[in-house]
């Protein structure tokens, strides 16, 4: 059985808010976690409505059982950037009233060291969302070019001493074999100037390599794209990120199709021309988690809430 760690879901009421919940509507929560999400909707949703809950972590996928006498909610061992498939296998295409993502990792995924995403225990080197397929961090780290490391480390991790840490990853692995988180800590430490007080050296190139492992990026252009089209009309995107590149990618694709069709000044073009092309509203404006929220839970503090709703499909 599954030690339980515990999760607090950060802007659980705002997001739940977001979606604007109808009692018969059917719901899509793409990164399930440990339910926190899943429970308040079950609890708005009424008799007739429907929860698909979405998650490629095994250990979520067995939390998940605690709603399984729900008739209302099923959920799917899948990656989220497979949504189109997902709805098309459940027939919910363009009859969603609103998906919820809940990005990043989540606490019990860092708090169990058995999963290697965090570097303050030690545990085997693996960070894989999913532990029934893919390379583990280990695996990449032993075969990879000291290139490429360094784009991985300076790309989603934004650090500046990439090419240091890369090649001293690559010295390290030719004396001994990295298994271990408290190995790769151990080296970046070394490796990297101690300049920051605030964060461990470590912090930056284990959320790199995490991102990198698990596509993180790729999977979220992937479902934004795909929730346009499983969406109904007047259907929410509820997206709450903690990583600045995640946000980006967030904050511009909501603006790209909230943005009607770009014209030459003066152009003698209609309004309804103009507008063709839009297929989602922005609602209100980014939200941040109260100073209340960020005092019980740390973790909340780099958060951001975005809403949309589809607009009318051509």
């Amino acid at each position: 059985m599954t030690t339980e760690f515990s999760h607090i879901s950060v802007l659980l009421q705002e997001s739940v808010d977001g979606l604007a919940i109808k009692p018969d509507g059917t719901y899509i929560d793409c990164t399930f976690g440990r339910g926190g999400h899943s429970g308040l909707i079950l609890n708005t949703l009424g008799d007739n409505g429907r929860l698909i809950a979405v998650d490629r972590d095994p250990s979520a996928i067995e939390s998940a059982q605690r709603f399984a006498d729900d008739p209302r909610f099923s959920i799917v061992h899948n990656g989220f950037s497979n949504l189109a498939d997902i709805a098309s296998d459940l027939a919910v295409t363009d009859k969603v009233d609103g998906i919820l993502l809940d990005l990043g990792v989540s606490s019990p995924q860092l708090d169990d060291a058995s999963r290697g995403f965090s570097f303050m225990k030690d545990g085997p080197l693996d960070m894989r969302m999913d532990t029934t397929k893919g390379q583990t961090a280990s695996e990449w780290l032993m075969h990879a070019d000291v290139e490429d490391i360094t784009w991985v480390l300076r790309t989603f991790g934004e650090e500046k001493h990439a090419w240091r840490i890369a090649n001293a990853i690559v010295d390290a692995r030719e004396e001994e074999e990295l298994t271990t988180t408290s190995q790769l800590a151990r080296i970046i430490k070394t490796a990297a100037p101690q300049r920051e007080i605030k964060k461990h050296p470590a912090t930056r190139s284990f959320q790199a390599i995490r991102m990198y492992i698990n596509s993180e990026l790729e999977q979220i252009e992937n479902v934004l794209v795909a929730a346009l089209d499983v969406l109904k009309e007047g259907g929410r995107l509820v997206v709450i990120s903690f990583h600045s590149l995640e946000d980006r990618l967030v904050k511009q694709f909501m603006k790209k199709h909230s943005t009607g069709k770009k014209v030459p000044r003066g152009m003698p073009i209609k309004e309804e021309e103009i507008q063709k092309g839009k297929k989602l509203a922005l609602v209100g404006k980014k939200l941040k988690p109260s100073k209340t929220e960020v005092s019980e839970n740390v973790r909340s503090r780099s958060s951001v809430l975005r809403v949309a709703v589809r607009l009318a499909k051509e």
